[in-house]
């Protein structure tokens, strides 16, 4: 049996009218907030999880508060972790103006990126300018009301307060140009402390030259399985002499390292009779070298750096000035670098032949020579040397302190640091490691009370004995 012809279940003029009339009361009850699509960045093949997003959209559109008297959810909750905040807000959209003014814009966009773009979708963010906060959507109902004359009219979006830990895949998360919007997560996830410097300068050093050094150390045979470097024994110089010393450098093939070079940190003196080369290890074996000295002309001493200098990425090229005398063989060495990038040591190859004074030792000039510009907010920075990226946090131009959000690698330190939109320069000096920020995250204030009222160390915590 049929239903009655002559009683509507509801006209599409009558579902018009409903229509209207809702999207009028959400203009003069609702407010307006900010609808933050959620797009994939990547996505995990076999659970088919998102592993990385961003937010860099924003749609205005005006919602009804349905919970008008606070915010719902379990509220604030003390945890063993600190203050846990589980605020919920649930919003009433027109389905209409969603599908007219939003759906559009999402369907044109790349579909790896927005997958549903007829509806909105638990994962994408809404922004609450009332309480000047980010909401993850949870769970959108379409059905309620239940079919008025025939039809759904509004979504309502169930929300929770959004935590930045959830999305920290993506180097850009959220950059929606809006810097209200924005700035909502300025002080919250992983954020890595980089210390800059305008300028750099080279490094100085000092040596001698004397008789009865070790020039080098030859490498016969490079040996096999040394999981890590190898100490190098040189036999001692006779009395009144100083004993040369050190260093092996390995390199790895896959698992499979040997030994590379040996290099002198210290030539020594007084030697008249070729000293033995042992190399030792507890893992690695079949290594061999020997060394070579000089008795009759002068060569480089220990080379001793008198200031590191700042400011390289990569270690530099070192040059020592040409001797004059004998067979004329010029020293050669390299430089390690210390974690503010400047130089930590200095390793001889040759300590050469034919120096009547220390000869003129020289390095090429830092990357950086001034420090330009001033970072913006939320900007992208690349590492010039490394290729990394991150986004700005904040800038302090007096202390020269930089803080950016999640890095999809790590910055080398004395590496220049590119913004892209303002063009700032300057070399990274010391890298801090990521932290996790939450203004409600109190864990680490719990520890440092809880330390100053029990000893841990004590076998019994709350007694005497």
């Amino acid at each position: 049996m049929t239903l009655n012809p002559f009683f509507l279940q509801g006209s599409k003029n009558e579902q018009r009218l409903i229509q209207e009339l809702i999207n009028e009361q959400l203009k003069i009850f609702g407010v307006e907030v900010s609808y933050l699509p959620q797009k994939f960045i990547k996505k995990e093949t076999i659970l088919e999880e998102v592993s990385s997003s961003k937010f860099d959209d924003n749609f205005s559109i005006e919602a009804y508060v349905s919970n008008y008297d606070g915010y719902t959810g379990s509220g604030d909750i003390l945890t063993k972790f600190g203050m846990n905040l589980k605020d919920e807000l649930t919003l009433i959209i027109s389905k209409e103006r969603f599908e007219d003014f939003i759906s559009p814009f999402l369907m044109s966009m790349d579909a790896e990126e927005i997958i549903v773009s007829t509806r909105p979708r638990e994962g994408d963010l809404i922004y609450f300018p009332l309480g000047g906060r980010l909401f993850e959507i949870k769970f959108v109902e379409h059905e309620q009301p239940f079919y008025q004359l025939g039809k759904t009219y509004v979504y309502e979006l169930k929300c929770e307060l959004f935590e930045y830990s959830n999305s920290i895949g993506g180097w850009d998360n959220v950059n929606t140009t809006v810097e209200e919007i924005d700035r909502t997560l300025e002080k919250q996830g992983h954020i890595t402390t980089l210390k800059m410097f305008s300028s750099g300068t080279q490094p100085s050093f000092n040596t001698s030259v004397h008789t009865g050094y070790v020039r080098k150390i030859n490498l016969i045979n490079d040996g096999y399985n040394y999981k890590t470097a190898p100490t190098v024994a040189i036999t001692s110089a006779p009395y009144g002499g100083i004993n040369a010393q050190a260093v092996a450098i390995t390199s790895c093939i896959g698992n499979f390292c040997s030994v590379k070079e040996i290099l002198l940190t210290n030539p020594g003196l007084g030697y008249t009779v070729t000293p033995s080369v042992t190399i030792i290890s507890s893992t690695g074996m079949g290594a061999i070298a020997e060394a070579i000295i000089e008795t009759n002309y002068k060569g480089v001493g220990i080379v001793t750096v008198t200031n590191s200098g700042i400011g390289y990425a990569t270690p530099p090229e070192i040059t020592f000035s040409s001797p004059i005398v004998g067979l004329a063989i010029t020293a050669k060495a390299k430089v390690t670098l210390n974690s503010n990038g400047g130089v930590n040591n200095v390793l001889i190859s040759d300590s050469g032949i034919g120096y009547t004074t220390p000869p003129t030792i020289s390095v090429v000039n830092p990357p950086l020579s001034v420090g330009i510009g001033t970072y913006i907010f939320n900007e992208v920075i690349i590492g010039e040397s490394s290729g990394f990226k991150s986004r700005v946090k904040s800038w302090d131009s007096i202390q020269k302190i930089l803080k950016v959000g999640t890095v999809n690698g790590k910055f080398l330190p004395g590496e220049i640091l590119v913004g892209t939109i303002s063009s700032a320069r300057y070399s990274l000096k010391n890298y801090e490691i990521p932290d996790m920020y939450d203004k409600y995250d109190q864990n680490d204030d719990i520890q440092i009370e809880s330390d100053s009222i029990v000893d841990f160390s004590e076998n019994n915590l709350f007694g005497n004995y």
